[in-house]
C-alpha cells in the first residue's frame, strides 16, 4: 500500500492526525501539470473530431473491433445518451462554469494527482464547449461530434472520455482523503 500511496502522492498518516499537508510540488508544477493535461486532452479531442468529420461523416461506419467497436459520426445536441437535446444552451453554460471553477481552483492546487484529474476535466469540458460554441446549428447551440461507438452503449468522443476519467480520479482521490490543497484526511 505504501507504494500506491507514493505513486498518487498521499503520505502515511497516523490515525490520530486529522489532516497532514502532503508534499507540495515545487514552484508552479501543479498548475503547469493541470494545464498541460488540459491542453493535451483538448488537442487530442479537437484533432480527432476534425479528422472524423473530414473522413467519416456521411460515410459508412468503420468497424474497429468487429461488432464490438466502430467509428460512426453523430451530432449530439444533448448530454450523455442524447438526453436533453433541447437544453444545449444550458449545457454550454454548465461547461463554461466548470471551466471557470477549475481555473479559479488552480491557484490553490497543491496536489499533482488533483492537477491531473482537473486537467482531464478541463480539457474535456473545453473540447465539448468548442463544439457547442462553433458548430452548427449556431453559436451556443452547436451539436457535439461523437464518434466512438461501442456495441450496446452510447456514442461518445475523447472529450467525454477525459471528463469520465477525470471524474473517476476525483472520486478516488476523495475516497483516499486527498484534498486539492494537498492535505490528507483520514476518518
Amino acid at each position: 500500500m505504501a507504494e500506491a500511496e507514493r505513486i498518487i502522492g498521499t503520505p502515511d498518516v497516523d490515525d490520530d492526525e486529522a489532516a497532514v499537508p502532503a508534499e507540495r510540488p515545487k514552484g508552479k508544477r501543479r498548475i503547469i501539470a493541470l494545464f498541460a493535461v488540459a491542453v493535451v486532452a483538448y488537442l487530442l479531442d479537437l484533432g480527432s473530431k476534425l479528422l472524423v468529420v473530414a473522413k467519416l461523416e456521411y460515410h459508412e461506419p468503420v468497424k474497429v473491433l468487429g461488432n464490438a467497436l466502430e467509428l460512426r459520426v453523430i451530432r449530439n445536441a444533448g448530454a450523455a445518451f442524447g438526453l436533453g437535446a433541447a437544453y444545449t444552451v444550458i449545457f454550454t453554460i454548465i461547461a463554461a462554469v466548470v471551466i471557470a471553477v477549475i481555473a479559479r481552483l488552480a491557484r490553490r492546487l497543491y496536489s499533482l494527482p488533483w492537477a491531473i484529474a482537473l486537467g482531464l476535466l478541463l480539457g474535456g469540458a473545453l473540447g465539448n464547449l468548442t463544439d457547442r460554441v462553433f458548430r452548427s446549428p449556431g453559436i451556443f447551440e452547436g451539436a457535439v461530434v461523437d464518434f466512438i461507438a461501442p456495441a450496446h452503449f452510447a456514442v461518445f468522443n475523447l472529450a467525454d472520455s477525459a471528463i469520465t476519467c477525470g471524474g473517476i480520479l476525483v472520486v478516488l482521490l476523495s475516497f483516499r482523503g486527498l484534498d486539492p490543497d494537498g492535505t490528507v484526511h483520514r476518518n
